[in-house]
């Protein structure tokens, strides 16, 4: 298993852009943010996005942008395709509701050219992990191996301290018929072969090697995993896709001394409608708000918003009944999201937010953690 690397001193500052995408292929954003000398293509280091597919197992709108993303970086930088296929580039499908398609782009920049300061700004490393089979979604394997790549990933970004770590975003394989034969085919039996409910257990276990690597829980038992609600991580974010076979992993946290203008912010929805969750991480951020805030108040200055969420197994939300687990004819997954990314929308005042559903073991059971990147000089 890869061993962490040791950290840079100081590693290099951060730089963060949210760009709009007005259809599935298109990565005009970048280019432009490119093409006006604001980041470099060979400086660019992770994006975050929401894709408009159906966000189940064959939504391929993540491949269409996934590929339009790193056809860019190839025509406008001087990397490989085989070093820019390196770049972790997450993408989450399904904007319900009145949630709008983005990316988030985070890249490095000269040391010389962001203010210096001593107070905490943004941090980014990634990694990949070691090969995630069939088999090991929804084992201890999988944990492991999660673990693993979150230690390297933290070590990029120059972190010591899991307390500093305010967010992960991680996307790793989910189930298949193809890949359920080949598990057979060797042998090995899947924890379901319910793909559908395989995006759920893959994003689950992934948040417990989340929490696994950040000291926020021991090692769980393998009958704990996608069982034992009380087991979470408040800043894990997990996607899981057909398009890969390792974890891709995005550790962000606060550096002091890296300078820059970004701090990045953590708190937890503590269910579906909890609003103050959102402006508590906005607060945690490091942006002074009054004590009962409006949108008008963050001045541009919130990058964007970053959440999980997850209908609530009871059935009920503050104590009211809702019928998401038993309607046959929308899925909840697209319900929770369309619900969830309103209250986010609403205390932005953007609706170009990343709201993503499948939370178990992601913040505390019906609800989610939420992230959030604020901009110090704006």
């Amino acid at each position: 298993m890869t061993q962490p690397s040791e950290p840079s001193a100081t590693p290099e500052p951060i730089t963060v852009h949210k760009v709009a995408l007005d259809s599935v292929s298109d990565a005009s954003g970048l280019a432009e943010l490119i093409d006006k000398g604001e980041i470099e293509a060979d400086r660019v280091i992770a994006v975050i996005g929401k894709t408009e597919g159906n966000g189940g197992v064959n939504d391929y709108t993540r491949i269409i942008a996934d590929r339009a993303f790193r056809e860019v970086l190839e025509a406008r930088g001087s990397r490989s395709m085989e070093e820019i296929r390196a770049i972790p580039i997450v993408w989450s499908g399904g904007t319900d509701g009145v949630l709008s398609p983005h990316a988030t782009i985070f890249a490095t920049v000269a040391r010389e050219s962001v203010t210096a300061t001593a107070e905490p700004r943004l941090s980014v490393g990634y990694a990949m992990s070691e090969q995630i089979l069939p088999e090991d979604i929804g084992r201890t394997s999988m944990v492991e191996k999660v673990a693993a790549g979150v230690r390297v990933a933290m070590s990029r970004a120059g972190i010591t301290d899991p307390a500093d770590v305010h967010y992960v975003q991680t996307k790793t394989p989910l189930l298949t018929l193809e890949t359920i034969t080949d598990a057979r085919r060797r042998g090995h039996e899947v924890w379901t072969e319910d793909t559908l409910k395989s995006m759920d257990v893959s994003n689950s276990t992934t948040a417990l090697g989340v929490a696994v690597a950040l000291g926020e829980i021991e090692m769980p038992a393998a009958e704990q995993i996608h069982k034992d609600l009380s087991l979470f991580s408040a800043v894990a974010s997990c996607s899981s896709g057909v398009e890969l076979d390792r974890a891709q992993i995005v550790v962000l946290g606060n550096v002091r001394g890296v300078g820059g203008r970004f701090q990045i912010g953590h708190s937890v929805m503590k269910d579906a409608l909890d609003a103050d969750g959102v402006w508590d991480a906005i607060r945690n951020a490091g942006l002074d708000l009054p004590q009962r805030p409006h949108p008008s108040d963050l001045g541009g200055r919130v990058v964007n918003v970053f959440c999980k969420c997850e209908a609530d197994p009871t059935g009920r939300v503050r104590d009211r009944r809702n019928i998401m687990l038993d309607d046959s004819d929308v899925h909840w997954h697209r319900q929770i999201k369309s619900c969830v990314g309103g209250v986010v929308a609403s205390v932005t005042g953007d609706p170009a937010v990343f709201v993503s559903v499948a939370a178990v073991h992601q913040g505390p059971s019906g609800g989610g953690p939420v992230i959030a990147i604020v901009d110090h000089e704006r």
